[in-house]
Order: C-alpha cells, then sequence, then structure tokens
C-alpha cells in the first residue's frame, strides 16, 4: 500500500515538474521576443543598425516615437480607436446579454427555432461580397456606424451568456416578480450584477477584435478622418517600408529608423490591451469556465 503511494507521489511529482519545465520554456519563448521588441523600439538607428543586443539597448532614444506621434492625425485616429472600441464592447455586450437572457427562457415562444438559426449563423456567412452590398445598402459605407452596427451580435458570445443566465436560480426570478418587479428590472438589476464575470470575458474578447480590427476600414472606409489608430499605423508602416525600398544603397541607418518606426507602432497598438487585461483577468478565467458548461 505504502509502495502504490509512494509511486503515485513520484507520479504526480514528475508530471508536476515536466509542466513547471513547459510553462518555463513557453514563458520564455513569449516573454523575450515581447521584451526585445519594447528596448528596440526605446534603440537610436545607430544601436538598431549594430544590433547584437536583447534584454538592453547601449544607447536609448525616443525618436522612433516621436516620428509616429508627430503625425497630426495619430490623435484622431486614436480618438476613432478609443470611441469605437468603448461604445462597439458596450453596445455588443448589452445586445448579446439581452439576446442571451430572451433565449435563456424555455417558455418563449420559438426558442429552439432562433437558436438553430443562430447556431448555422456560426458556421455560414454571406461572404465578402454580399457582406459589403448589405453595409452599402443601409448607408453605412465611409460613417463611424459601420464600426457598431454590424459587430453588434454574435451567437457565439449569446452562447456563452445564455448557458451563464441558465445557472442563476429559478427562485431568485420569481422571489422578483412575487416583489413586483417586471423583465426589465429582473434584467437589469439581478442578471447584469450577477453575471459580471461573463460578461467582462465578453467584452475582453470583443474588445481586443475592435482595438485590432482594420479590415472593417479598408473595406468600407475611405474618409481619412475615420481612420482607427490600427489604420493610421498600418500606412505609416507602408510608407516607410516604401521610403526604405526608395532607399535601397543608402545609409543603414535611414533603413534601421525605419524599422524602429514599426517597433515602436508595434507597441502603440498592444500596450493598451496589456494594461487591461490584469484588470479583467479575475472575471476573465471564471467567466471562461462558467461559460464553457453546457446543458
Amino acid at each position: 500500500m505504502n509502495g502504490k503511494v509512494a509511486k503515485e507521489d513520484l507520479d504526480s511529482r514528475i508530471f508536476d515538474t515536466l509542466n513547471i519545465i513547459l510553462l518555463a520554456i513557453c514563458t520564455v519563448v513569449i516573454v523575450v521576443p515581447l521584451w526585445n521588441v519594447i528596448i528596440s523600439s526605446f534603440s537610436s538607428g545607430k544601436a538598431l543598425a549594430e544590433g547584437g543586443f536583447i534584454f538592453w539597448s547601449p544607447e536609448f532614444s525616443l525618436e522612433n516615437y516621436r516620428a509616429v506621434f508627430n503625425d497630426s492625425n495619430i490623435w484622431q485616429a486614436f480618438f476613432i480607436s478609443v470611441s469605437k472600441t468603448t461604445i462597439g464592447v458596450v453596445t455588443h455586450v448589452f445586445f448579446c446579454a439581452m439576446v442571451g437572457y430572451g433565449l435563456s427562457k424555455k417558455h418563449i415562444r420559438g426558442r429552439k427555432l432562433y437558436v438553430a438559426m443562430g447556431v448555422i449563423t456560426m458556421f455560414f456567412s454571406g461572404g465578402m461580397i454580399p457582406t459589403y452590398l448589405l453595409i452599402k445598402s443601409l448607408g453605412l459605407l465611409n460613417s463611424f456606424w459601420v464600426y457598431i452596427i454590424p459587430a453588434l451580435f454574435s451567437f457565439y458570445d449569446v452562447v456563452i451568456l445564455m448557458n451563464f443566465f441558465r445557472n442563476v436560480p429559478d427562485s431568485l426570478e420569481e422571489s422578483a416578480k412575487i416583489d413586483g418587479a417586471g423583465d426589465w428590472h429582473i434584467f437589469l438589476k439581478i442578471f447584469i450584477p450577477l453575471s459580471m464575470p461573463a460578461m467582462a470575458t465578453i467584452a475582453l474578447f470583443n474588445g481586443v477584435g475592435q482595438w485590432n480590427d482594420f479590415m472593417t476600414t479598408k473595406l468600407y472606409i475611405t474618409d481619412q478622418s475615420l481612420y482607427p489608430l490600427q489604420m493610421m499605423l498600418y500606412e505609416i508602416i507602408v510608407q516607410s517600408q516604401t521610403q526604405s525600398m526608395q532607399n535601397v544603397g543608402g545609409s543603414a541607418v535611414i533603413e534601421t529608423t525605419t524599422k524602429g518606426v514599426q517597433l515602436a507602432t508595434i507597441v502603440i497598438t498592444t500596450l493598451p490591451i496589456i494594461l487591461i487585461y490584469p484588470i479583467l483577468q479575475r472575471y476573465f478565467i471564471s467567466g471562461m469556465m462558467l461559460g464553457a458548461v453546457k446543458e
């Protein structure tokens, strides 16, 4: 008996050790390149030209960031990005929560049909051209609302919220109804506060998608005053690459300054998500676990 327990302890220790080694390798593979990008973005053109550093730059400089922020349109683009991400996340989460709350009620007439229709949209889409024609017919071309309205609904997110709402005890809702509460009051005052982990998870997913999205701009926006930060930085990178090609055969410093600008744009676009994630992480883990339970 003691031998069996000792063998299980040994197996458990070996398993834990292998897990720690594997996680340590994954951490190094992720953190070291990210740290190198940050350090390189703060390096001078001369240091980038010479290279040979990984963890610390021999010569720090803010010229790369100054080159990016010298563009007068960058702050307008930043405002568009923050606006579309904030409004998009709030409306998306609230709209999906309303649909999920309704579909979580078994007495809703036609509920199975609505769920089946939603599941179909998870596997099939209309395609790029029909979607473009639909956006055009709705008058959303060159409109700020093209960032918001098409992104209102995701049935995948509805499924997560719907399963979360099913876990709320029916007796809680019945007690509220006995006290005279209506459906809107129950939804806003009881289900929304109880569903913060799931809603934070959805908000994080949608927020990352909204912040990093520039294909919507490429397809539907030609007015530069509506360009988000991602699209503006994409154009900066393209322009810097063009300048680099025009300077082939020129000094190496010009080319590495171009690389520095590109690295600075990567840091600028990634930093907001890195700062927000630790705040939502405690909700994110519990929300994913509860949303993954299907009945």
